[in-house]
């Protein structure tokens, strides 16, 4: 039986991901998925991205998206047309993208820029935003039509995001939407039938989520963050 972890938000730190596999080691667990922000302006990501590429010998082969990160960095380096990290600069300023660039050497662009939007694995789909927009948050407190709408966009009944960075789910029960439409024809009520559906978010770092697609069982898990070391700050 497939048993598949999710994990997001490593930004660059080789040794979250290291504690991670050596968690998953004893989790019996067959599929790996990385949902995005792989990269961050804190840390050289090099050695990471060369890890995530090159798994050792034993360990498994991640499967990786690209996120909010990432597509800040790819718009500063032209990859995205004429758009730039505005966002970037917006939320945290120059100093933010400057450490951006020097964090990722221009070696690993192409690979990144490869990297997909999104995953569907049977009836779930694996994002790191939403169906709408990579930096779409999607958190518990999302309101039920919002998270509806993501889920009907991709035609799927789960719906794995990262970008809250929270570890949460949240269940759509079945019923229906009911609503009128008025025409020349006159008034006609509608309604759509609304399958049970849920919406998970996995979590970031050493916070990362086993799925069971076979029992849809859900399990949040946190990896030892015992053997970390400090990380560098930009200016």
């Amino acid at each position: 039986m497939a048993r598949w972890a999710l994990l997001s938000g490593l930004c660059g730190d080789l040794e979250v991901y290291e504690a991670v596999q050596a968690d998953l080691r004893r989790r019996n667990v067959d599929t790996l998925f990385v949902l995005g922000d792989l990269i961050g302006p804190t840390r050289d990501c090099n050695p990471l991205l060369e890890r995530l590429q090159r798994p050792r010998r034993g360990e498994l082969q991640p499967h990786c998206l690209y996120g909010w990160w990432e597509e800040q960095l790819l718009a500063e380096r032209g990859y995205r047309g004429e758009r730039r990290a505005d966002a970037l600069r917006q939320c945290e300023g120059n100093g933010a993208v400057e450490a951006l660039l020097k964090a990722v050497d221009p070696g690993q662009l192409s690979w990144l820029a490869a990297l997909r939007f999104g995953f569907i694995e049977l009836d779930c789909a694996l994002l790191h935003g939403s169906s709408a927009d990579v930096a779409d948050c999607l958190a518990a407190d999302s309101p039920p039509l919002r998270l509806l709408d993501r889920l009907t966009r991709m035609e799927v009944n789960r719906l794995f995001t990262a970008r809250s960075g929270e570890q949460f789910c949240v269940e759509l029960c079945g019923g229906g939407i009911e609503s009128r439409l008025r025409d020349h024809e006159g008034e006609r009520k509608q309604r759509q039938a609304v399958p049970s559906r849920k919406v998970i978010g996995v979590g970031r770092g050493l916070s990362y989520t086993l799925y069971d697609p076979g029992s849809d069982h859900i399990d949040f898990r946190t990896a030892d963050s015992s053997s970390r070391s400090g990380s560098r700050g930009f200016a």
